[in-house]
């Protein structure tokens, strides 16, 4: 019958549409215990290696949703301060990196891998952010790290050690009493702050302080680490973001003060000190000479010791750092250039040392001239005695110097003295044809030989000259006591006013140094 017909066709498929699904669960059972088996057979971290890596791209930012950025924390601990190249404004730094992010493809239930909630994976087989260091000039010897930690929530931690060799702008005005501050600028080089945003890992305060693993031997002291984070534009219509960390460095000036400060020092007191020589003896000049030619050795001696910098002059100021590349605030114009001050390679310390040595010297070239003994030399003038003797005496506390020189005797005082001096002798001579021609009366002496009265006029004539010969060196001599006792009230003037300008000078060197050390 055709109805039983159809009825009895029916009957068997709808047995096996009833017993398929029964049998397909059964055969999916049986497989999974087979791959349970074979699994629990592996390694729970092999697992888990090929699930997280089998169908990764590592060219493709890690999240879901396009529109979402990639949040990178940074973090950096300073460890060692390698070197400060002034010359060519470089700074080597031996830093801890650490970076953070979300890696929304490598995430797994730990219940299924053994309970694993941490894994290692090698760096170059997952994805990581091109943030850098813009400050870059050279590559350092750091050591290579080929592992980051991964989470199973899909965080990312790459830690690793960095030698940083970094340009930095070096103000070495301060030396050696000198802060440098110099930055550390990461930021992603292609990516805008859309794709990848950078934060910090840790507070700012914690960063500022952390000294924990600092070497802190050398010859600089690390004050601490500033954090900014700032956004620029390179376009108008594309912002990047950047983290900026300022190592604050500070040099440590014993080294200096006693190989550079104290030999100065102490040439500049022995110079003060050659003022007490007289000024009339010569030995103050070839002093003073010797000092100066051992200062110029010292200077050659230290000039390898001082930093050396186109940019900067030692004082024996702040310095400002530079991005690798240009950028502005997002929605401002362009950055302005920092201006750069001018410069010399010798210290200014130095150099003005230098200068009051040789003005020292100068001064004494000019007093040894001033109280120089000359046959022809001339009187003090009325009003040179008058402003030197009374009124800069007077000045300098030593009293009103009264300086009185006997008037030159005339030839006619000189005869009249002679004259007066010799009696009638000189009647006799000066008229000897009168004394022929006078009368004798009775009982005077008869006259003297002829002979005798030249012999006496020879005599006087020679007695004469002699007397003029001591009167002119006793003037001399007054007038040459009068000069030095001009060039005394000079030289003690003079070297007050040096004195005077040598305190200055220190002072102001001293509260510099102490207000640049303790800022």
């Amino acid at each position: 019958h055709p109805g039983k017909l159809t009825m009895l066709l029916w009957v068997p498929q709808a047995l096996l549409a009833l017993l398929l699904p029964t049998l397909l669960v059964q055969g999916e059972a049986r497989h999974w215990r087979h791959l349970q088996a074979q699994n629990t057979s592996r390694p729970a971290l092999l697992r888990l290696s090929n699930y997280l890596l089998a169908n990764y791209q590592k060219g493709v930012r890690p999240v879901r949703d396009w529109r979402k950025p990639t949040t990178v924390s940074i973090d950096v601990i300073v460890y060692a301060i390698l070197s400060v190249d002034e010359k060519n404004q470089v700074l080597t730094t031996y830093i801890w990196y650490r970076q953070y992010w979300t890696d929304e493809f490598l995430q797994w239930n730990p219940e299924d891998f053994d309970n694993i909630t941490k894994l290692s994976i090698p760096t170059e087989s997952i994805w990581v952010p091109d943030i850098l260091i813009n400050e870059f000039v050279d590559v350092g010897k750091s050591p290579s790290i080929p592992y980051v930690y991964v989470g199973h929530h899909g965080e990312v931690q790459n830690y690793k050690p960095l030698q940083v060799v970094t340009a930095c702008s070096l103000d070495i005005y301060n030396f050696p009493f000198d802060v440098q501050n110099c930055s550390l600028t990461f930021t992603s080089w292609l990516h805008t702050i859309q794709d990848i945003n950078i934060s910090l890992l840790r507070l700012p305060e914690k960063v500022k302080l952390d000294k924990t693993i600092f070497m802190n031997q050398g010859e600089w002291e690390l004050l601490g680490v500033l954090t900014q984070f700032r956004e620029f534009s390179m376009e108008s219509n594309s912002c990047y973001a950047e983290m900026k960390f300022y190592v604050v460095i500070r040099r440590r000036p014993l080294f200096y003060t006693v190989s550079l400060l104290l030999p100065s020092i102490f040439l500049m007191l022995m110079d003060i000190v050659g003022f007490y020589l007289p000024p009339d003896s010569g030995e103050r000049v070839s002093f003073k000479i010797t000092l100066l030619l051992g200062y110029s050795v010292f200077l050659i001696i230290v000039s390898d010791t001082l930093p050396a910098t186109a940019i900067g002059t030692p004082l024996i100021g702040r310095a400002h750092s530079g991005r690798g590349r240009g950028g502005a605030q997002c929605g401002q114009g362009p950055e302005k250039p920092a201006p750069s001050d001018p410069a010399m390679r010798t210290g200014v310390y130095f150099v003005v040392c230098m200068a009051l040595l040789v003005m020292s010297l100068a001064e004494t070239i000019f007093i040894v001239r001033l109280v120089h003994k000359q046959d022809l030399q001339q009187p003090v003038p009325a009003w040179l005695r008058h402003l030197v003797l009374e009124r800069v005496a007077l000045l300098l506390c030593l009293g009103e110097q009264s300086a009185s020189r006997r008037p030159p005797a005339t030839s006619q005082t000189t005869k009249t003295d002679d004259c007066s001096d010799m009696g009638n002798h000189c009647n006799h001579l000066g008229v000897p044809r009168d004394l022929e021609k006078t009368p004798r009366s009775r009982g005077s002496p008869p006259p003297p030989p002829r002979e005798s009265s030249l012999a006496v006029r020879g005599l006087l004539k020679e007695l004469s000259s002699i007397r003029h010969f001591l009167e002119k060196r006793d003037e001399s001599r007054e007038v040459a006591r009068e000069w030095l006792h001009v060039g005394s009230v000079l030289d003690r003037l003079l070297f007050r006013i040096y004195l005077v300008a040598v305190l200055a000078y220190s002072i102001t060197l001293i509260t510099l140094w102490s207000i640049w050390q303790y800022s």
